[in-house]
């Protein structure tokens, strides 16, 4: 990998959209979840695309989009220790985040639903960075509420639960803070 690996995402993501017949730049943007998740946002400029093309990318819930991403972080990664490995998060025509916006109240009514009724919740039809992103959110409530993964692709689903040992009158406590 080159000294810039942002910069070398950005020639991997043209390259390869080029490929495609996507004639296109890519430009790195603030990520409008930074202080939750960390990674950096690469977003696929879409004035130089017809709709056709855009609408191909963002199709099936962003199949094609989620495909290129795996593929540029599973490409730039390879062979990088831990430590060293960098998340891109593809944006296109603000899809991620309108997608994003979408997880967090999902997060947030789930949360509330888990807090009022005590009674576990799986939430079904994420991808693996979704679950993860939901993961983080609802780990505001950490000390009475637990996530997890159940299943096997593609039928993987994230479970919200009390945590163990929690107390009625902590859950009172924290529903006012959701």
């Amino acid at each position: 990998m080159t000294d810039d690996p942002i910069a070398a995402g950005q020639r991997w993501l043209e390259q390869a959209l080029a490929l495609g017949g996507f004639k296109t730049t890519v430009r790195l943007i603030p990520s409008p979840l930074a202080d939750l998740v960390s990674g950096h946002w690469l977003e696929i400029q879409d004035q130089p695309l017809s709709a056709t093309q855009v609408e191909a990318l963002l199709a099936h819930n962003a199949q094609a989009l989620d495909a290129l991403q795996y593929l540029l972080n599973a490409t730039l990664n390879l062979g990088q220790p831990r430590e060293a490995q960098i998340a891109f998060t593809l944006e296109l025509a603000g899809y991620r985040k309108a997608r994003y916006d979408q997880l967090q109240a999902i997060a947030r009514q789930v949360a509330t639903q888990v807090l009022e009724t005590g009674e576990t919740v799986e939430i079904q039809s994420l991808n693996a960075a979704e679950r993860r992103v939901v993961h983080t959110l609802v780990k505001v409530h950490s000390d009475t509420l637990e996530t997890f993964s159940r299943g096997e692709e593609p039928d993987r689903r994230l479970v919200v639960q009390l945590a163990q040992g929690t107390e009625a009158e902590v859950v009172t406590d924290t529903l006012e803070q959701v």
